[in-house]
């Protein structure tokens, strides 16, 4: 008997999964839990095995559509064996007969996608996904306009986003039969701003920039954004990094410097609590455990943000384990998206490109983020325990902290930065 490849819940309150890629076509071989589809929630794509090995048999889900929990995204079973009883893909339902109206101007279209002469004709508006038809009909297109590249021909997110920025009409099959409908605005790549003559092109969303999107505008909209900057001098630092590199690398661990800024803001935690909590109508509530999520930036998928969990627990050689492990990871897509959740407190390294300080968004429901900047050689000025004042060459970074100003007043915030740099300037083992 057929098995229905179910979509999963990955996480609690999660409803919904977008299926990104098929790795197998219908009619392949899979095994029996190999990978056969890539799903993707809170921007982490996994691998979904097969239940069952035998043959991909239907693909209910093109890729770039999204799907619920509990719905099936396919079916595997053996090679003709029957599909009549199973699931169906979503949104199955009749293109609407458009009456005609003598006194509009219309044009003569096809409504059916060109197929094979032994097969019957089939609409197109009979196979397409939530998220597709949500595109068509902001975009006001018509489906027989877009060449659809997924399964049986059915249009994907891809190919509405190729014909954005492309449009063009699908050939039309000779003696094939006509009807006789309004011709539908078709929305142009060109778009003009309402205050201007300027012409431009439109880039479509992606999904996980609309989810960035999202929550950045939450976040500002519910905390009151504080931001507190500080430098810190990293010689000791650079000092300890360069005597414990090798060493750490013949265990297998890349010794960065992010493992130090995150050993430095879990001690600080631990002695600010007020700022390892979330807020809550009741009270502010301080968590027990110091879980660390560290931004990681994915070229244009944007950023994700792995959570290293527990890190009172951790060595600096443990912290620089975790941060090593989840950056690949989350370069590679591999996450679990139970990595990504359960943080109590954000680094953002943005000085990578350059960038000297910032005001990071908050991660909400947390109450803080700390961005470090890149690190340059200052001349600074030295005070010896004497009072005699020297300028000194140091490698200097910015540390930008941002703050919920509902529960963290501007002294808390800056005693806890300041025992960020504390340690970081007066690091030993």
């Amino acid at each position: 008997m057929a098995t229905k490849l179910i979509a999963p819940r990955t996480g609690e309150g999660v409803e919904e999964l977008t299926v990104t890629n098929w790795i197998k076509e219908v009619g392949d071989q899979v095994g029996e839990m190999e990978s056969i589809l890539e799903i993707e929630t809170d921007k982490v794509v996994t691998e979904f095995p097969s239940p069952v090995a035998g043959t991909l048999l239907r693909i209910d889900v093109p890729a770039g559509s999204i799907v619920k929990v509990g719905d099936s995204m396919g079916l595997v079973g053996e090679p003709g064996e029957s599909t009549d009883e199973t699931v169906q893909p979503a949104a199955l339902e009749e293109k609407p007969a458009q009456t005609e109206k003598t006194e509009e101007v219309e044009v003569e279209t096809s409504t059916q996608a060109t197929t094979p002469a032994d097969e019957k004709p089939v609409q197109k508006s009979a196979f397409l996904s939530p998220l597709v038809r949500k595109m068509l009909d902001e975009h006001q297109l018509d489906p027989d306009l877009i060449e659809g590249t997924g399964s049986g021909g059915r249009i994907t997110k891809q190919d509405v986003e190729t014909y954005l920025v492309n449009p063009k009409k699908v050939n039309q099959t000779v003696n094939e039969p006509k009807t006789v409908v309004k011709e539908k605005p078709v929305q142009s790549t060109q778009v003009v701003p309402s205050t201007s003559d300027i012409p431009g092109v439109l880039i479509p969303h992606t999904s996980t920039r609309k989810q960035i999107a999202a929550r950045m505008v939450d976040s500002v909209h519910t905390s009151p954004h504080v931001l507190t900057v500080m430098e810190v001098d990293m010689t000791r630092v650079l000092a300890h990094r360069k005597a414990n590199k090798d060493k750490y690398a013949a265990d297998g661990v890349n010794l960065t410097l992010t493992a130090y800024f995150v050993a430095a803001i879990a001690k600080a935690l631990s002695e600010h609590k007020i700022v390892n909590a979330t807020w809550t109508d009741e009270g502010i509530f301080a968590y027990s455990d110091i879980n660390i999520g560290m931004a990681v930036a994915l070229g244009e998928g944007g950023l994700i943000v792995p959570v290293i969990k527990q890190v009172q627990n951790l060595s600096l050689k443990g912290i620089a384990s975790q941060v090593n492990n989840l950056a690949e990871r989350a370069r590679n897509k591999k996450l679990k998206p139970d990595e990504v959740r359960d943080g109590t407190f954000t680094l953002t390294n943005h000085g990578t490109a350059g960038s000297l300080f910032a005001m990071p968004i908050i991660n909400q429901p947390q109450l803080g983020i700390l961005g470090t900047g890149a690190m340059q050689k200052r001349a600074i000025v030295i005070t010896d325990e004497n009072g005699n004042d020297s300028i000194a060459i140091r490698p200097m970074v910015y540390l930008s902290l941002v703050f919920d100003h509902r529960a963290i007043d501007g002294e808390s915030g800056d005693n806890f930065l300041a025992d960020v740099k504390k340690t970081l300037e007066n690091w030993s083992d």
